[in-house]
């Protein structure tokens, strides 16, 4: 089953997108810079990447690689200092915040280490949420279809205060996928969950894309986590240090290892 755009209304001024791309993500010489002169801070210091449609790939890095800073700008979170990023075929980066605002309300999915379930909707409403924000028809059977694919049909009712943390988990993955969008972006989504729950939610990520096609882009500092990706793509200083596809946990786990202490060394030396 191919993945549907999100059917929002238009405005006459929204870029529309090229059908003919085959990929989900495109991001050609993305920096960001925050700051002027000798206090500037190089977040993002040169990043292309091009990301099919139908994958997932995992981002991992040390502490202040610039993975943060790369999701917002690659999901429309955050505005490049220069170059350019392209959701689905269309180029975001000269959008303005309204039509900002609409494209990630109607085409992309987002998963949070924190949840941001809304506690006074029910679950149900909970997932509705993105489809009511663009002003499109609230699909309840849609609603149902994403929650019995993440186990949850039978709490559709129950308010997220009643659910675990990994049924909470699941509410977010399945409002992510309601409006059936280009890309979900996932940012540390297990990280508040044990390790039994977390291979819970990481199977239902990867199921999105066997089964339904979907395009999944996640940070995460877990190598068991990465484990679960296509591809895992490492950040160090604000650009993409090498990948590794299909890798094993330990072999993410020795990569990151060697890359920390590179990055350890080279700023020891810049000290």
């Amino acid at each position: 089953m191919r993945l549907r755009k999100g059917k929002g209304r238009k405005t006459d001024d929204r870029p529309e997108a090229e059908e003919t791309s085959g990929l989900a993500v495109e991001l050609r010489g993305v920096r960001r810079q925050y700051g002027r002169g000798s206090g500037a801070v190089h977040a993002l210091a040169g990043i292309d990447l091009a990301l099919p449609r139908g994958t997932f790939t995992a981002v991992m890095g040390p502490s202040g690689s610039g993975k943060s800073t790369f999701l917002q700008c690659a999901a429309g979170l955050d505005r490049p200092s220069a170059g350019s990023v392209r959701l689905g075929g269309t180029e975001i980066t000269g959008m303005r915040e309204n039509q900002l605002t609409e494209l990630r309300r109607s085409r992309l999915g987002f998963v949070f280490q924190a949840f941001n379930l809304l506690p006074s909707l029910t679950v149900e409403q909970n997932v509705l949420l993105p489809m009511r924000l663009a002003g499109q028809r609230q699909d309840r059977r849609r609603a149902a279809e994403v929650l019995a694919r993440v186990g949850l049909a039978h709490k559709a009712r129950c308010r997220p205060g009643e659910l675990s943390g990994g049924q909470q988990q699941r509410v977010a993955i399945a409002r992510a996928l309601v409006t059936s969008p280009d890309v979900i972006f996932a940012d540390e989504p297990t990280g508040a969950l044990d390790t039994g729950t977390a291979t819970e939610v990481l199977g239902l990520l990867r199921q999105a894309v066997d089964a339904l096609e979907a395009t999944v882009v996640m940070v995460t500092h877990d190598p068991a986590a990465a484990a679960w990706a296509d591809r895992v793509l490492f950040l160090a200083d604000g650009v993409f240090a090498g990948g590794l596809d299909r890798g094993s946990a330990e072999q993410i786990a020795a990569r990151m290892a060697a890359l920390t202490s590179r990055t350890s060394a080279m700023a020891g030396v810049a000290a």
